[in-house]
C-alpha cells in the first residue's frame, strides 16, 4: 500500500469551476444517464456546506451563469458521468437554453437539506416515464446510491465488504507532521510528473485570470504603482489570486485540485512553487514540499471537514504551504515546522467560510502572505507557542484545537450564514 499515491489520487485531481457545483453537476450526469427519454423534471437535494459554496459561484461554460442548479441541471442533460469532474466541459449554448427553460418552468428545484452534516448531494432525474436517483456523500466523486424507479442499480453498502474502500483518512488521521514529511520523500517519477502537471494547470488559469481585472489584477497594478513592492511576497500573491479569480469567474480551464478544493489546490500548490523558485530550491525538493502541502491540507481536513465554516484556504492549505516552504529551506526540523503551523493558524484561524465566489481571491491572497511570513518567522525559530490562546504544544495538537472550534463553537455561526443566504432567495 502507497499511502501518498492514494491520497494523491483521491484528494489531488483536475477540477473544472468549482468542486461544489460541478459534483451538483457530475451526480445529475450520473442519474439523468440512466434515464431512456429526455430530461422532464430534475429535484436537487444538498447538503448546507455544499449549498454555501455553490451559491454565489460562476459555473463554467454557462455565460456567467451562478449556482448549484443551473450546474445541476446542465450536467443532467450532458450526461457524461465520466468526465466526473470535469463535467462541464461538455457544455454547449443549446444544452445553456434549454437548463434555463427548465429551470423557468419550474421544473427544475434545488432545496438545502439543513439537518445533513457532512458533503451530501441526491439528485432525482426523470423523463416523464422513469425516475432516476443518485446520491453522492463525503467526497465530491463518492456515489453511495443509484436506483431506477426504485430498484438498485448501485449501493455502496458499509455492510458490504467487497464494496469498502481503504479508508486513508482515517490512517492520514492518526498520523504525525514527521510521517507526512517521510511520505512526501516517498515520491516516484510518476507522482512527480503529475504534481508538475497540478504546477502547469494552475499556472494557466493564473495567466487568464490576471486579464480579468479582479483582485489579481489589482495586486499587481498597485506593484505598477510603487504601492507594493516587486518580492516574493506580491509576486505570489498575484500569481495566487489571479488563479482564484479566474477559478471564481468561470473561466473553462481546470485547476489541480486539493483536499477537494480547487482554490485550496492554488494556494497549496502555487505558493510553495514560487517561493521556490524565488530563493532558487532545486526542482525535486520544491515538488516534494508541494506534495507535503497536500499532504498537510488533506491532515487538517480530516479534523476540519471538507466543508466547515471556517475557510479551508487559510488554515488547511495556507498551513501547507507554510509548512512547504520550511521544508524547503530546513528540510524535516519538525520544530521550526510546528511553529510556522502555530503562526498561521493563530494568524487566521478565525477567518469565516461563506461560501465559494470572487472574493475568495481576496482569502487566497491573506493565506499567500500569511503562509510565506509565518513561515519565514519559524525558519528564524519565532513562533506562537502553547502560552497563547487555542495555540497546542504541538501542531497536531493546534490543528485538533481548531477542529473543535470549528465544529462546536463555530456550528452556530455556519448556521447563521447558511440562513442569511437561504432568506436572499426567498
Amino acid at each position: 500500500m502507497n499511502l501518498l499515491k492514494i491520497i494523491i489520487e483521491q484528494e489531488v485531481y483536475p477540477a473544472l469551476g468549482c468542486t461544489e457545483p460541478t459534483a451538483v453537476a457530475y451526480a445529475a450526469s450520473i442519474a439523468a444517464s440512466k434515464l431512456d427519454g429526455s430530461l422532464e423534471n430534475i429535484a436537487i437535494s444538498v447538503d448546507p456546506g455544499v449549498y454555501k459554496n455553490g451559491l454565489a459561484v460562476t459555473v463554467p461554460n454557462t455565460n456567467g451563469e451562478r449556482g448549484n442548479l443551473i450546474a445541476g441541471v446542465l450536467g443532467a442533460l450532458i450526461r457524461r458521468p465520466e468526465l466526473k469532474m470535469q463535467i462541464l466541459d461538455g457544455g454547449s449554448q443549446e444544452l445553456i437554453e434549454r437548463a434555463k427553460k427548465l429551470i423557468l418552468a419550474k421544473k427544475a428545484l434545488i432545496t438545502c437539506d439543513t439537518e445533513r452534516q457532512g458533503l451530501y448531494i441526491e439528485v432525482v432525474a426523470s423523463d416523464g416515464v422513469s425516475s432516476v436517483k443518485a446520491t453522492i456523500a463525503d467526497n465530491h466523486t463518492h456515489l453511495v446510491l443509484l436506483e431506477k424507479d426504485g430498484e438498485v442499480l448501485f449501493s455502496a453498502d458499509p455492510t458490504d465488504k467487497s464494496l469498502q474502500k481503504f479508508d486513508y483518512k482515517s490512517v492520514l488521521k492518526k498520523m504525525q507532521i514527521a510521517d507526512l514529511v517521510d511520505l512526501a520523500e516517498q515520491l516516484d517519477d510518476d507522482d512527480y510528473s503529475y504534481l508538475l502537471e497540478g504546477v502547469r494547470y494552475n499556472q494557466a488559469i493564473s495567466t487568464e485570470g490576471l486579464e480579468i481585472k479582479k483582485v489579481g489584477y489589482y495586486l499587481a497594478d498597485l506593484k505598477e504603482k510603487g504601492y507594493l513592492q516587486h518580492d516574493v511576497f506580491s509576486s505570489t500573491k498575484i500569481l495566487a489570486a489571479a488563479a482564484a479569480d479566474g477559478r471564481m469567474d468561470g473561466l473553462n480551464m481546470p485547476v489541480m485540485s486539493s483536499g477537494g478544493s480547487g482554490n485550496q489546490g492554488i494556494v497549496a500548490i502555487l505558493v510553495p512553487y514560487n517561493v521556490g523558485l524565488w530563493f532558487n530550491i532545486e526542482e525535486s525538493k520544491i515538488v516534494k514540499s508541494i506534495a507535503l502541502s497536500h499532504l498537510i491540507n488533506s491532515y487538517i481536513k480530516c479534523y476540519t471537514g471538507s466543508l466547515s465554516p471556517i475557510c479551508g484556504c487559510s488554515i488547511a492549505a495556507g498551513v501547507g504551504a507554510a509548512v512547504a516552504i520550511v521544508y524547503q529551506q530546513a528540510g524535516k526540523n519538525i520544530d521550526q515546522m510546528t511553529l510556522a503551523v502555530n503562526n498561521l493558524i493563530s494568524d487566521l484561524g478565525g477567518m469565516l467560510c461563506d461560501g465559494a465566489k470572487g472574493g475568495c481571491a481576496l482569502k487566497v491572497v491573506s493565506s499567500t502572505d500569511s503562509a510565506i511570513r509565518s513561515a519565514y518567522m519559524a525558519l528564524n525559530d519565532h513562533g506562537i507557542t502553547s502560552i497563547e490562546g487555542f495555540i497546542g504544544r504541538t501542531a497536531e495538537e493546534t490543528i485538533q484545537n481548531l477542529s473543535r472550534i470549528s465544529e462546536i463553537g463555530m456550528a452556530g455561526v455556519d448556521r447563521t450564514m447558511i440562513q442569511i443566504m437561504l432568506e436572499k432567495n426567498l
